[in-house]
């Protein structure tokens, strides 16, 4: 069977909730030039643009779960600004020291709460969001989690959320896997790329997870360079 024929369980070094220090903020440094160069921070932003006008509303809250270091935060910030929209945003993230470095590099971005929290406990749900956005976020799980995750997104959210994450496919894995292997200083960069291509989906992946959580109302579209973007209204 091919290695591409369904989704890797192989454990990402990210995944280490303790990782940290310089290796950690290379990586996290040139995750930020993959996405910009890779045009992957459009397909968040485009998703709120479909919900926003769907929704139409003075303010909005937005939590982005699985923040990272910020840096879509940012991304979003700089389009909401651009659009006229106000927004306030939650940066959720279960690795402190990954909160503690975003704070240091979104420090003149004053509209954001920070927030140290596993996305699986029962107080995730309870303080209530808008939207929620997470970027490469959800092939860090298995499908039996992506179901409860999702149905914990439908009970945050009032509006919708946005999933910008990958598209496994052949091609994809090996461009990423030469591209780090030429380019990368980061040992995690370099192990973590082409894997995450392994963990993340096929269109029929999301369908059958969403469908298990009960969402039925979804848009899956497909981005350059081989990212999903999925939508889901309320």
């Amino acid at each position: 069977m091919s290695k591409f024929a369904k989704r890797s369980e192989e454990k990402e070094l990210m995944d280490d909730l303790e990782c940290s220090g310089e290796e950690l903020a290379q990586t996290l440094r040139e995750l930020k030039t993959i996405n910009h160069w890779l045009g992957g921070n459009h397909v968040t932003t485009n998703g709120l643009n479909k919900i926003m006008s769907h929704r139409p509303q003075y303010s909005y809250r937005i939590a982005d779960i699985g923040c990272g270091g910020g840096d879509m935060i940012r991304i979003m910030n700089d389009w909401s600004q651009s659009k006229n929209r106000q927004v306030d945003f939650v940066g959720i993230d279960a690795n402190r020291n990954i909160i503690e470095l975003a704070k240091v590099r979104l420090n003149d971005v004053t509209n954001v709460h920070w927030q140290v929290q596993n996305v699986f406990e029962p107080e995730f749900s309870k303080e209530k969001v808008d939207i929620i956005t997470c970027t490469l976020f959800t092939h860090h799980f298995t499908d039996g989690e992506l179901g409860g995750l999702f149905r914990a997104f439908r009970e945050k959210a009032s509006l919708g959320f946005v999933i910008n994450d990958l598209h496994r496919h052949w091609f994809a894995f090996h461009s990423i896997r030469i591209l780090t292997k030429l380019f990368s200083k980061s040992p995690m960069v370099q192990n973590d790329a082409s894997l995450s291509v392994l963990r993340s989906f096929r269109k029929a992946d999301l369908k059958r997870i969403l469908e298990v959580a009960g969402i039925n109302n979804y848009q899956i579209s497909w981005f350059w360079a081989f990212r999903w973007q999925v939508l889901v209204l309320f």
